[in-house]
């Protein structure tokens, strides 16, 4: 039995419906032929080596000296709560490098014991992350 002949028996015969078992849904039968992640957390891994991560710039003493000069002054102008954006760098947990972000908000106070500014909604930044100090004047 070869050819086109080798199903001619059962070819035109009814689709045979079990009385024990029910019907498999549409969604679990599709699910039989879904890839099978036979390493664990290997797409996870390569995600995270995909990810890109800046390096953390170095500063020179001419801006060094100019955002601690900016951050004398918002220190003494606290009482007035000075309105400030912030650029700095935040440190990737995982790999290294990490980003930068910007924040604007009041800021409440300079923590010089623990080197960090503290904005209104409670957002901590290490001074010696920031790279950028811009003061709204006339807040």
């Amino acid at each position: 039995m070869q050819g086109k002949n080798q199903y001619t028996d059962i070819i035109n015969m009814p689709h045979h419906i079990s009385r024990k078992h029910p019907q498999m849904s549409l969604y679990a039968r599709s699910a039989q032929f879904a890839p099978f992640a036979a390493l664990t957390g290997y797409g996870e891994a390569v995600e995270e080596t995909e990810r890109v991560t800046d390096n953390k710039r170095e500063i020179d003493e001419e801006l060094k000296t100019e955002l601690d000069r900016k951050i004398q002054w918002i220190k003494g102008q606290i009482k007035n709560k000075p309105k400030v954006t912030f650029t700095y760098f935040i440190p990737d947990r995982k790999k290294d490098g990490g980003s930068y972000q910007t924040i604007t908000g009041v800021v409440e106070k300079i923590d010089e014991y623990n080197e960090k500014i503290i904005l209104d909604n409670e957002k901590e930044i290490y001074i010696d992350e920031v790279i950028d100090i811009n003061i709204e004047i006339g807040i």
